[in-house]
C-alpha cells in the first residue's frame, strides 16, 4: 500500500514540477516588432505588452490576447446584391485594416475580422438597393468611399480602423451580361453608322466648297482677263489716237511748208484713180456723176476751199 502511495506522490510532484516549469517559461515573454499581447492579472486587464522582452508573474498574470499592428487584408467574401432596378448581381471585395488600440480590440468585440466583414457585406447591400445596374459599375469609387465611411464610423469603439476598401467583382446574371453585350454592340454599330453619315456630309460640304472656289476663281480670272483686254483696248485707241494726232500734225506742218499744197493735191489724185481703178472691174455696172469725166472739176469740188484760197 505504501509503494503505491509512494507512486502516486511521485507522478503527482513530478507532474507538479513540469507544471510550475511551464508557467515559468510561461511567464518570459519576447514580443516581436509591430505585434502585441495584452496581459490580464488575476482576469483583469493588466497592460499592453509591445515589442522586447518581458516577464509575467507566474500563475498571476497570463497573456490573454495576441494581436498584430500591421495592416491586415480581409477578403470579403461574394455575396447577392438587389439593385433598384431588380436585377441580382454579385460583389465580392477586399478590405484593408489596422489594429489602434489592443485594448479596445480585446473587449470590445469579441471576433472584429467577423464583424467587419458582416458590417461591409450589410453595407454594400444597403448601397446597391438604392442604384441602377449600370450606376454600379460607373460609381465604384463611390460605393467605396460609402462603405468607408460607415465602417469608420461603427469600427471605432472596436480599436480598429478601416484604410480602405474595394470591389473585386462586380457579376451580374449572364442573362444581364448577354443583354448588356447585345446593347455594346448595337451603341458600336450606332456609332459607326453616325461617324459614316457625318464623313459622308463632311466629304459633301469640301465637295461643294471646292467647287464654289473654283467658281469664284474662274469668275476672277475671267473679270480680270476682261479687264485686261479693256485696258489693252482703251491702250490701243489711245496709241492710235495718238498716232493718227501726230500723223495729222505732221501732215498739217508739211502742207504749211513750201510744195506741201501740191504734194497733197498729188497725192489725193493719186488715191482717187487707184480706187476708181477698183470700181472699173469686170461685170460692175457703174453710175457716175456727168462731171466726173472732168478731173479738174473733181479737184477742185475735193479742193475748192484751198483752191480759192490759193
Amino acid at each position: 500500500m505504501s509503494t503505491v502511495i509512494d507512486v502516486f506522490l511521485t507522478i503527482f510532484w513530478f507532474g507538479f514540477f513540469l507544471y510550475f516549469a511551464y508557467k515559468i517559461y510561461r511567464s518570459v515573454r519576447i514580443v516581436s516588432a509591430q505585434e502585441c499581447i495584452i496581459v490580464e492579472r488575476l482576469g483583469k486587464y493588466n497592460r499592453t505588452l509591445h515589442a522586447g522582452f518581458h516577464i509575467l508573474i507566474p500563475f498571476i498574470d497570463s497573456d490573454s490576447y495576441y494581436h498584430t499592428l500591421k495592416e491586415q487584408s480581409i477578403d470579403v467574401p461574394p455575396q447577392t446584391c438587389i439593385t433598384k432596378d431588380n436585377v441580382k448581381v454579385e460583389m465580392d471585395g477586399i478590405l484593408y485594416l489596422r489594429v489602434l488600440d489592443p485594448q479596445k480590440a480585446s473587449y470590445g468585440i469579441e471576433d472584429y475580422h467577423f464583424a467587419v466583414t458582416q458590417l461591409v457585406q450589410t453595407t454594400m447591400r444597403a448601397i446597391i438597393g438604392t442604384m441602377d445596374l449600370d450606376t454600379t459599375f460607373e460609381t465604384r469609387e463611390v460605393i467605396n468611399s460609402k462603405i468607408l465611411e460607415v465602417l469608420d464610423q461603427a469600427a471605432e469603439p472596436w480599436g480598429v480602423r478601416v484604410n480602405r476598401y474595394e470591389i473585386v467583382n462586380i457579376a451580374p446574371p449572364k442573362s444581364v451580361i448577354e443583354a448588356m453585350e447585345r446593347e455594346k454592340k448595337a451603341q458600336i454599330a450606332k456609332k459607326a453608322q453616325i461617324s459614316l453619315s457625318e464623313g459622308d456630309r463632311d466629304s459633301r460640304i469640301n465637295r461643294s466648297l471646292g467647287i464654289k472656289e473654283e467658281a469664284i476663281n474662274k469668275s476672277e480670272g475671267e473679270k480680270q482677263k476682261r479687264i485686261n483686254e479693256a485696258e489693252g483696248v482703251a491702250s490701243e485707241i489711245e496709241s492710235i489716237a495718238v498716232a493718227t494726232a501726230k500723223g495729222i500734225e505732221l501732215l498739217a506742218g508739211a502742207i504749211q511748208t513750201k510744195g506741201g499744197k501740191e504734194a497733197v493735191k498729188l497725192r489725193i489724185a493719186q488715191r482717187f484713180i487707184k480706187e476708181v481703178e477698183k470700181l472699173g472691174q469686170e461685170g460692175t455696172e457703174l453710175v457716175l456723176p456727168l462731171n466726173l469725166s472732168n478731173f479738174k472739176s473733181v479737184m477742185k469740188a475735193v479742193l475748192g476751199s484751198e483752191e480759192k484760197k490759193s
